[in-house]
């Protein structure tokens, strides 16, 4: 018959007073200042991050123009301002530059080379190859251009003098084209190899392409180079013959320029210099290397090849610019006029609006960044600096500007992992205070007043008394922990009083399990006189189910009862027991099982049969649980330490994971989940390691290539 619901009257529930509910504003107060300690916390992180960064910024501002105008007036800067259209070139060569300095001492390599060098001018190849084509800053220098670079090469093939045919020698080909015109000069190489390799001769100019000199052809008288075959092998070559550094230096006249130093008068006129076409000009150098026709030449060095680069240009003057900067060059003179204007790059990313706007109104003071005590840096959207640059050609003045806004967003950007650390702290915040508030606060409050309740309501006597060691009376008050402890103190009774009934009916059940035990012992003493001859194989194996029932039966837990188990030990052949398990292991179940030993029997050790016998047989087990189908278990014996023999189980499958080596021994731990019949529970080797413990021995295991080894030591006995 199924019962209704009982109905219990409702319990009064007495008045509290706002002592009760102290420590639960006490709480919402402590979270309170948790989330403003936070916000306050993150704010003075943020302003203290704005005041480094602004006075970092003010210092590098200020030294970025100082690092740009010291890089200008150096020689390769000046070449920068003197040329702001530099450029790589294209398909017939590159325009000439103008150089800071009056003219280059061509027939100086050192001089030549240094000149170079120092005004970072000409192209670089990839190869190492280089060129510089240029003319002088004073006009009356000559108007001639200058043509210097540098190669790696063989041993150079020299003309002999008066040779027309030019085919069998390396030489230089010069083209210029400019105004609408074109000249070409061809340069044979005059010279030859002294007896370390190196070569030094002259370019001695001709008017033409080549590769053939009309007859009576007359050197031009302006054309003047060199060139220069020396220093060591280049990397990868040997010999006298090896690949080196060749430099060439050539001076060459330009008709278009010599013509506007002249009059038509034939007198000194006042030239405009540079000439203002020298960017549209264009100039190409080959390097030909011997061929015999038909054949052409190979060509050692073209200057109108692609994949030429610039030292320095006006591009890449302000390339280390902050964002919101902004850099520009003016020359100087009746008419400013702007060369190049640079601004920093643009942020990789945009920062959160709100997190702008904060870092914005952030208090900074004025004097960091240098304009003066008391002015609030959020009224300074902009600083600016200058400087001028003089050059033979004239001056030049920077102006640099820098946005504070653009500061304030890279600030933003920088601070939003803070940001989101400090949204993720009040999230957690937040979080934990809903918790406490929703899942203990006012849980706590209903069990107050329910508790309340149920204390008051209380009529039993009995409720009063105390019983056990745990008293909570001294914690009786009028807020929640106080009545919380009363409520508790009276529940405690009832509780402990359920654990003893428990205790008793626990009591109860191991005597019953002791009786059960007897009663199994009867007929197991009645299969001993069975099978009490020693050498019937089922005597052994009813006395182990004697020693068993004995420890499962006379204590509760299995782990307990093997561990308060006693053994006896005496001196035991160690090799006679292997020898008799391994015959008799196809009558537990355990097929294939050998034995052997390389050491001298008997081997005495001290242990007790039937608990060794049993820690064997739960390794067999084991063994044969997870060997192939067929595979034989091996159990050897060998020498350990000083008294130590070692039994050692071996079977093939599986290895065992590192972590479990160790934690296969202890009780209830196994990879398969338990059996109906109990079996597999993990305590076969928690009963190995128990008995060997108890016999002063150890077990381990460990992993081999084809299996997994057991090994049991033992200590000697005397023989």
């Amino acid at each position: 018959m199924r019962l209704g619901p009982v109905e219990l009257p409702a319990l009064v529930v007495p008045r509290l007073g706002l002592a009760a509910f102290r420590r639960r504003a006490v709480v919402h107060l402590a979270f309170l200042l948790l989330a403003l300690a936070t916000v306050g916390l993150v704010l003075t992180v943020l302003t203290d991050q704005k005041e480094r960064a602004y006075q970092r910024y003010a210092q590098g501002f200020r030294q970025s123009l100082s690092e740009i105008v010291l890089q200008l007036r150096h020689p390769s800067g000046q070449l920068a301002l003197l040329n702001p259209t530099m450029g790589a070139g294209d398909r017939d060569g590159q325009a000439p530059v103008l150089l800071p300095f009056s003219a280059i001492d061509f027939d100086d390599q050192n001089k030549a080379q240094r000149a170079v060098e120092m005004a970072g001018c000409g192209l670089r190849w990839p190869d190492g190859s280089s060129l510089c084509a240029a003319v002088g800053a004073n006009a009356y220098a000559g108007g001639f251009l200058y043509l210097v670079g540098s190669l790696e090469s063989g041993p150079l093939a020299g003309r002999e003098h008066g040779a027309l045919d030019l085919g069998g020698v390396h030489r230089a080909r010069v083209t210029v084209k400019a105004r609408g015109g074109t000249q070409t000069w061809i340069a044979p190489f005059e010279g030859a190899a002294s007896a370390d390799g190196t070569q030094r001769g002259r370019l001695t100019g001709f008017p033409g392409a080549g590769p053939q000199l009309p007859g009576k052809a007359r050197p031009v008288r302006e054309f003047r180079g060199w060139l220069w075959r020396e220093g060591p092998c280049a990397e990868g070559s040997r010999g006298p013959d090896c690949a080196r550094r060749t430099f060439y230096s050539i001076r060459l006249p330009v008709e278009a320029f010599q013509d506007a130093l002249f009059d038509d008068a034939g007198r000194r006129a006042r030239p405009v210099w540079p000439p203002a076409d020298l960017d549209q000009m264009r100039v190409r150098v080959e390097l030909l290397a011997p061929a015999e026709p038909p054949v052409e030449s190979a060509s050692l060095f073209d200057s109108a090849r692609p994949g030429a680069s610039l030292a320095l240009s006006l591009d890449k003057i302000g390339a280390s610019l902050q964002p919101g900067e902004t850099l520009r060059i003016e020359r100087l003179g009746q008419q400013s006029t702007t060369l190049a204007e640079r601004r920093g790059p643009e942020l990789p990313e945009r920062a959160l609006p709100w997190l702008i706007h904060v870092m914005r109104r952030l208090p900074v003071q004025g004097e960091i960044l240098g304009v003066g005590a008391g002015t609030d840096a959020a009224e300074i959207r902009w600083l600016t600096a200058n400087d001028e640059v003089a050059t033979p050609s004239g001056r030049y003045r920077l102006d640099l500007r820098g946005d504070l806004r653009s500061l304030d967003r890279q600030l933003a950007l920088e601070a939003r992992p803070l940001a989101w650390l400090a949204a993720a702290m009040l999230a957690a915040v937040g979080l934990a205070w809903l918790m406490v508030e929703l899942g203990l606060i006012r849980g706590i409050a209903v069990l107050t007043k329910r508790a309340a309740a149920v204390s008051y309501n209380m009529q039993d006597a009995r409720a009063e008394q105390r019983i056990g060691e745990l008293d909570v009376a001294d914690l009786r008050g009028r807020d929640e922990l106080g009545i919380l402890a009363g409520s508790l103190a009276d529940a405690l009774t009832r509780v402990k009083d359920g654990l003893r009934r428990e205790q008793l009916r626990a009591e109860r059940e191991r005597e019953m399990w002791h009786a059960v035990g007897h009663e199994i012992m009867s007929p197991l003493q009645s299969l001993m006189v069975l099978h009490g001859a020693g050498d019937d194989p089922s005597h052994r194996y009813v006395q182990r189910m004697q020693q068993a029932v004995k420890v499962l039966y006379g204590s509760a837990p299995p782990s307990e009862a093997l561990a308060s188990a006693d053994l006896h030990t005496e001196a035991l052949d160690l090799a006679a027991f292997c020898r008799e398990v391994a015959a008799n292991a196809h009558y537990a179940g355990i097929d294939h099982v050998s034995f052997d030993t390389a050491l001298p029997e008997p081997q005495p050790v001290h242990a007790e049969a039937y608990a060794l016998e049993d820690a064997v047989t739960h390794v067999l087990r084991n063994a044969d649980r997870y060997r192939p189908e067929g595979t034989p278990i091996a159990i050897t014996l060998a020498a350990g330490g000083p008294g130590v023999v070692l039994l050692r189980i071996r079977n093939q499958g599986p290895h065992i994971e590192g972590p479990m080596l160790e934690q296969i021994f202890e009780y209830g731990v196994s990879d398969t989940a338990p059996q109906v019949n109990g079996e597999r529970r993990g305590q076969g080797l928690f009963v190995a390691k128990t008995y060997l413990a108890k016999m002063d021995g150890s077990i381990r295991a460990f992993n081999v290539p084809d299996g997994v080894v057991f090994e049991m030591s033992l200590r000697r006995a005397a023989a």
